[in-house]
């Protein structure tokens, strides 16, 4: 049996293709920053319904793009209701690029800095009930504290937790689910 949470076909294919997979590109690491910020306050359905839009207008999540992006492209996407359009969240994408820079630029790269949370592995849960998973983890807490130290933004532990489940720093499938096996072995 998959895990109850993906109710539309859109989640259910994100859930069988990407949730849980280990993720080291940085331009996707950095896709699912955003992603998992605009989330902040809405379902995860909404934002992957937005997800393409997202990807034309952030230059296919470019950080070195998105950091240049000027108040008035900030504003244009203000506009495109193809995006969540809230201020501070897109003000924020554009801060958490230049962040990212320069973790990047310390780390030589943003997998190398974010995969240290959990000591360059995927953590594999045992989870046999959707009621289980937890929000948020003393690691997620410590990404958080970390990320909002070099100036990032909707960075809180529930954010750092989806996206270690997103990125596969985490294998969140139930021990039930057939992609926890297949992510399991991709640990």
């Amino acid at each position: 049996m998959t895990c109850p949470w993906p109710q539309n076909p859109i989640a259910l294919a994100y859930h069988d293709a990407e949730w849980g997979v280990p993720l080291h590109d940085d331009n996707r690491l950095f896709g699912f920053l955003i992603l998992e910020g605009a989330q902040a306050g809405l379902s995860w359905d909404t934002i992957l319904a937005k997800r393409e839009r997202y990807r034309v207008v952030y230059d296919g999540f470019d950080p070195a793009r998105v950091a240049r992006f000027t108040e008035a492209k900030q504003k244009k996407l203000l506009g495109d209701a193809g995006i969540v359009r809230n201020r501070l969240k897109v003000a924020s994408s554009v801060r958490n690029a230049r962040a990212f820079l320069e973790v990047q630029r310390e780390f030589g790269s943003f997998d190398a800095y974010v995969w240290r949370f959990v000591d360059g592995a995927p953590i594999v849960n045992e989870f046999t009930k959707h009621e289980q998973i937890p929000a948020m983890t003393p690691r997620a807490e410590a990404m958080s504290k970390d990320l909002k130290k070099r100036g990032f933004n909707f960075v809180g532990p529930t954010i750092c937790y989806a996206f270690m489940q997103a990125t596969g720093m985490v294998n969140d499938h139930l021990v039930t689910c057939p992609r926890h096996g297949a992510c399991a072995k991709l640990a």
